[in-house]
């Protein structure tokens, strides 16, 4: 079993906030995550969702900000949140860019040297970390979600249509849509799975949905004032997409809201209610 290092552990709405450190096989590398158990984990398992932050952000910055556990202690669901990327690799460059490299792991397994060797984030989410939720927490492993802000609303997206035989739901707050057509997307396509833009396609959500994946259905909220409404995200672009091949979507559009956390703790109560419904 992998031992867990607790960096610190907290009592909130009646349940536990922790934070941990562990040595990762996938990553080979120590790798940090958050876990909020509410009140009801004391006597039972319970349903899990995993949240993917976005640029920059690390295990921390959902737990801080987002003012879910409140939702979660009233739902009875576990929080589960981890690391952006793997840090301190070594790898030259990982850190001169805030787009790109440390903190900004985009939820794939890389291809190209050098980012191979570490960023392999789809692997880590879904193989280790699920792994470690399941055995050394109260989880009920057959009743995981996720959803995830920004690139990891990417995330979210792409690793539900990739693994719908782990997550049963999904939802994302401003996510990038279309990572294949935004600088964000191509530049860290590029580097960590090479210039054949065919490979590209498994890990965007827009280009996945055109080659016959499905979800049961997907949420997303998005603000009108997000400074990366129209070259970074393209909500518009997964909109057309699911409207050709009858993918199920609610796309919610937001006046006045902009990429912060203030708009995504506006709207979390919600989110919360559409995935214990399919949960």
């Amino acid at each position: 079993m992998t031992a867990l290092e607790t960096r610190s552990q907290h009592r909130c709405f009646d349940g536990t906030q922790s934070f941990y450190q562990h040595v990762s096989t996938v990553i080979g590398l120590p790798m940090r995550f958050s876990v909020f158990q509410p009140p009801q984990a004391q006597n039972q398992r319970v349903p899990v969702l995993f949240f993917l932050a976005g640029l920059t952000c690390t295990e921390e910055t959902f737990m801080i900000k987002a003012g879910a556990q409140r939702y979660a202690a009233e739902y009875g669901v576990m929080l589960v949140a981890m690391d952006t990327s793997p840090r301190q690799t070594g790898i030259a460059g990982e850190t001169d860019d805030w787009d790109f490299g440390a903190g900004a792991g985009f939820y794939l397994d890389a291809t190209q040297a050098p980012w191979s060797k570490y960023y392999r984030m789809e692997s880590y989410i879904t193989l280790e970390l699920r792994q470690i939720i399941i055995d050394q927490f109260p989880a009920d492993a057959n009743r995981m979600g996720i959803f995830g802000h920004s690139m990891g609303g990417h995330g979210a997206i792409t690793l539900a249509l990739r693994h719908p035989d782990i997550f049963r739901s999904v939802s994302a707050f401003a996510p990038v849509c279309a990572p294949m057509q935004c600088p964000w997307g191509q530049k860290a396509f590029r580097n960590y799975l090479g210039e054949n833009q065919e490979s590209w396609r498994p890990y965007d959500a827009t280009a996945l949905i055109e080659d016959g994946r499905r979800v049961p259905d997907l949420f997303i909220d998005q603000g009108l004032n997000d400074q990366f409404l129209t070259e970074q995200l393209q909500p518009h672009r997964l909109e057309n997409a699911c409207a050709a091949a009858g993918q199920k979507l609610t796309l919610r559009y937001h006046p006045g809201y902009d990429h912060s956390y203030y708009f995504i703790s506006t709207f979390m109560g919600e989110h919360f209610k559409y995935h214990i419904d399919l949960l």
